[in-house]
C-alpha cells in the first residue's frame, strides 16, 4: 500500500520559496562553493587515497561539519574534467568508478594551496545556521499575516519586511 503522507508536510516545511533548502534543517548547507572550490576540494580529498564520487561528496560534507555538501552535479563532472586533464585517473572497481590523484594532480593541488587566496570552501568565516534559524519564525509570521491578517496588518508586515531588507543590504554595503 505504501506509506501515508502527512498532508501538512509542505506547510511544515515553510513557504514554497524555502522548499529544497536542505542541509542543516532550515539552516541549509551554509553557502555555495565558489568556482574552483569544488575542483581543489576534490583534489584535496583524493590526496588521502582513491575514492569514488559519492565518497568524495561524503568526505567533503564531513570535513565541513555538514555545512557544505557539494552536489553530484558538481562533483562528478569535476572528476571527469580532472581525469581528462590527467590530474586524476579513474578505473572501474566493483561496479564503481574509483578516482586516484596523479603526480600532476598532486602538483596542481600544491600549486593551488600555495596561492594565498585559497582556503577550503567550508572555512567561510562563520556558521549561517543562526541566520537561517531566524528566518523560520519570520516566515511563519508572514504566512499567518498573509492568511489571516487584515489589510492594515498586511501593510505593517510589508513595511517591516521592506525595512528589514534595506537594513540587511545596507550592512552588506558597509
Amino acid at each position: 500500500m505504501g506509506h501515508r503522507r502527512d498532508p501538512r508536510r509542505r506547510e511544515m516545511m515553510g513557504p514554497p520559496w524555502m522548499w529544497g533548502m536542505g542541509g542543516r534543517g532550515w539552516g541549509g548547507p551554509g553557502r555555495r562553493a565558489q568556482r574552483g572550490d569544488v575542483r581543489t576540494a576534490v583534489l584535496d580529498v583524493l590526496e588521502e587515497g582513491p575514492r569514488h564520487g559519492y565518497d568524495v561528496i561524503r568526505e567533503l560534507e564531513e570535513r565541513s561539519g555538514g555545512r557544505w555538501r557539494p552536489s553530484p552535479g558538481s562533483v562528478y563532472p569535476t572528476l571527469q574534467m580532472l581525469e581528462d586533464e590527467g590530474l586524476v585517473t579513474g578505473e572501474e572497481r566493483d561496479g564503481k568508478r574509483v578516482y586516484a590523484l596523479t603526480d600532476a594532480g598532486r602538483a596542481a593541488l600544491n600549486e593551488r594551496r600555495d596561492g594565498a587566496d585559497w582556503k577550503p570552501p567550508w572555512e567561510d568565516g562563520g556558521d549561517a545556521g543562526p541566520l537561517w534559524d531566524a528566518v523560520l519564525p519570520l516566515a511563519m509570521a508572514v504566512k499567518q499575516v498573509a492568511t489571516a491578517g487584515t489589510e492594515p496588518q498586511v501593510q505593517v508586515a510589508i513595511e517591516a519586511l521592506t525595512e528589514a531588507r534595506k537594513k540587511i543590504y545596507a550592512s552588506l554595503a558597509e
